[in-house]
This record gives structure tokens, C-alpha cells and sequence, in this order.
């Protein structure tokens, strides 16, 4: 697929309502709440594609939609421990969620008409005190104020199999697309990769080569337990052509880290001596996997192999350089923008959703299975009753 280029396009028609900006839900998945550099891709990747749409791009790193940086996001507000989506004030002094409403594709925040064609809420003090929200902080420290979303629209990224996030969103009507996808994304644009088609790519190459006894690092504990797609997802595939291959799968959760690498490798050979290769879907800890594997003595590829789905900077790094599919982070970011677009301009267009399943580059990290020294059975020798 081409990149686009060009002339800037205008956003859609909004008039004074329009943000000329898009959200970016992303939560750093990175060890002590930092960005990993796949990560610092995809924002850069989302930011870069909707410069010529004329779009800004705002970034939160909330993970649930009870993040403040979620509700300020979409223009909405919690008051006595409810939520408000750019409420209101009624005549009668009571604090109302506003109407939800699109006008040319955009979301709107605004409050409902009363009768004589004025907005309900604009200056009007509540009976007895001030109007909750405009200007006043927080017990928390948090201010309130605005009940407008700052963007025309939200790209949620680290979709989770249950998400709130696409959830409310959904619930809501207002305008998104994923990267990534759940059974509630379907109902909006999404974005994603096969990792599980591509997880199983892996296996099969390996047992191609001779390979039986294949191991499989997955992503940290923390993200596969609370959902992550892409790490619930790659393991089915593993799972499932392991069981084509009539083998024992072996699963290993690994932080993102180097140390983590390392010890994943002593985990997987203390379980099965005899293992001579790997699936990763943890390209973070690429590195320790390969300095665990040269402290217990293995070569890669001489005596063990190792595959993964990993972008080419994370590939190339290494020493032999890793057989991989390509994360292509800059692709799903443009196709992500283009589809979040077609959202904004025609709101009652059939979703589209985008899955991709880039082919496995061959580098240096595959060969032919050997086996592990000690791992084969003893040869049996017949007996013979021979008197001398």
C-alpha cells in the first residue's frame, strides 16, 4: 500500500463546533508507565497521517474510561461521583447530561433547546450556589469546566478483549475507529493485525525446518490477564497449530524488558531441555531472550532457532538478525486516520475493518532442527544368544 501525499485537506464541515483535532487513546504499556518504542511509532505514525487532513492529534494515555484524561477527552465530567457528558443546567437548577448529537459527521456536546430557542444552562446560576463544573476545583484538585470534547473524534489503541473504552464510546455514539479490535469495535472502523494467523505462520516455518519441541513468549503477565488483543490472540494461534503439529504447547508470559528475556529462557529450557526453538510476540525482550540462550550454551541458529512478529528495527537490532513478521506500525497508523476520516465525513457509511497479515521476512535466526546432546533415546541394540 502507498503512502499519501499531497495537498492538506480540510476537515470536515462543522463549522465552529469542529476541534480540527483527532484523539489518540494509547495507555503506555512500557515497565514504569513509559512508552516503548513501537509504542512512540504509532504516535508518531497517527500524527503524521492526519497532518494532511488538517487534523491535530491529542494524545491520552487513559486505559479505562474512568481516566480523567478519557472524560476530558470526550467533553464530559463526573459530579457527585456521576458521570456528565457536557451537561447542562435545567430551569428548574438541576445538572442534566446533555444531548448527544452529530451534525456533519462531528459530535457535539452541546445542551438541549428549551422552548424560545435559548441554550439551557449558558450563565445561569443553580438555585442556591454556583453551576457545578465551570471553573470550580475539585475536591481531588481536578478542574472542572467545558463540556465540549476537545476532539471531533477518537482513535482508541491497546484495545483489551472487554474494553470500557469502546464500550462507552460506542454506547455513546461517539465517533471512533481502533487499532486493534474487539466484538464491540465492529460497530465502529478498526485496524488490526492477525496475530493469531500470524502466530501460526511462525509455527508452521519452524516445523518446516524439522522443529517439534517450539516454546511461545508472550507479552507481560499484567497485559495478557486483563486482556490485551493482540496477546490473547497470538496465543490461540500458537495453541492451535501446536495441536495441528500433535505437539504439547509450552506458553511463557515475559515482561518487557531485557532481564525478562533472560529469565524466560532458563524458565523454558528448565521445563523442556530439549527445546529448540521459539515463537515471540515480545519484541521488547528480543534481546535478553538472545543473551539468556548464549548463557545456556545454545547458538542461534546452530542449535536453536527463534521466530517472531516483531517490527524491522527490533529485528534488525539483533545479532543474527530475526526471522519475523513485520509490525508495520506506520501503515495501520495511515489506514487508522483514513478510516477514522471516512467516519467523520459520512457517519452512516458501513464500518470498514482492515486486517493484516504481513508474510514472514527470512533472516538469519531459522535453521534446520539438530537435537539437543543427551535429548534422544539411547539406541537399542537386539540381543543376541551367541555361544562362544
Amino acid at each position: 500500500m502507498t503512502e499519501r501525499t499531497g495537498e492538506a485537506t480540510a476537515p470536515p464541515a462543522g463549522g465552529g463546533d469542529a476541534t480540527h483535532t483527532l484523539g489518540l487513546l494509547y495507555p503506555p504499556s512500557g515497565r514504569g508507565g513509559n512508552y516503548t518504542t513501537m509504542q512512540l511509532a504509532f504516535i508518531g505514525g497517527v500524527a503524521e497521517a492526519a497532518t494532511p487532513y488538517g487534523y491535530d492529534v491529542l494524545l491520552s494515555p487513559a486505559g479505562t474510561d474512568t481516566d480523567a484524561s478519557f472524560r476530558r477527552m470526550v467533553g464530559e465530567r463526573r459530579v457527585d461521583g456521576e458521570r456528565h457528558g457536557g451537561g447542562e443546567l435545567g430551569a428548574d437548577g438541576e445538572w442534566r447530561r446533555a444531548r448527544e448529537s452529530r451534525a456533519g459527521g462531528e459530535w457535539r456536546g452541546t445542551g438541549e433547546s428549551r422552548a424560545g430557542g435559548h441554550r439551557r444552562g449558558e450563565g445561569q446560576p443553580r438555585a442556591g450556589g454556583d453551576r457545578p463544573g465551570e471553573g470550580q476545583p475539585r475536591e481531588d484538585g481536578e478542574g472542572r469546566g467545558g463540556g465540549r470534547a476537545r476532539v471531533d473524534g477518537v482513535i482508541v489503541m491497546e484495545i483489551r478483549r472487554e474494553d470500557d473504552r469502546v464500550e462507552h464510546l460506542a454506547e455513546a455514539g461517539f465517533p471512533f475507529v481502533a487499532i486493534g479490535r474487539n466484538h464491540r469495535a465492529d460497530e465502529a472502523g478498526w485496524v488490526d493485525l492477525d496475530f493469531a494467523g500470524l502466530a501460526i505462520g511462525c509455527v508452521r516455518h519452524l516445523a518446516d525446518l524439522g522443529h517439534r519441541r517450539i516454546a511461545f513468549v508472550n507479552r507481560s503477565e499484567q497485559l495478557y490477564k486483563i486482556g490485551y488483543g493482540f496477546a490473547r490472540l497470538g496465543h490461540e494461534g500458537y495453541v492451535t497449530a501446536m495441536a495441528d503439529l500433535g505437539q504439547e504447547p509450552h506458553t511463557y508470559l515475559c515482561g518487557d524488558d531485557l532481564a525478562s528475556g533472560e529469565e524466560v529462557v532458563t524458565r523454558i529450557l528448565a521445563d523442556e531441555p530439549a527445546t529448540t526453538s521459539l515463537v515471540t510476540m515480545n519484541e521488547a525482550a528480543l534481546e535478553g531472550v538472545y543473551r539468556g540462550l548464549t548463557r545456556h550454551g545454545r547458538s542461534v541458529p546452530r542449535d536453536f532457532s527463534v521466530v517472531g512478529v516483531a517490527a524491522s528495527p527490533w529485528a534488525e537490532q539483533v545479532t543474527p538478525q530475526l526471522t519475523a513478521a513485520e509490525i508495520p506500525a506506520k501503515e495501520m497508523s495511515r489506514v487508522a486516520v483514513e478510516l477514522m476520516v471516512e467516519r467523520l465525513r459520512s457517519p452512516g457509511s458501513t464500518p470498514r475493518h482492515v486486517l493484516l497479515k504481513p508474510l514472514i521476512t527470512l533472516r538469519s535466526s531459522t535453521g534446520r532442527c539438530l537435537p539437543v546432546p543427551g535429548s534422544e533415546p539411547e539406541p537399542k541394540f537386539p540381543d543376541f544368544d551367541v555361544d562362544f
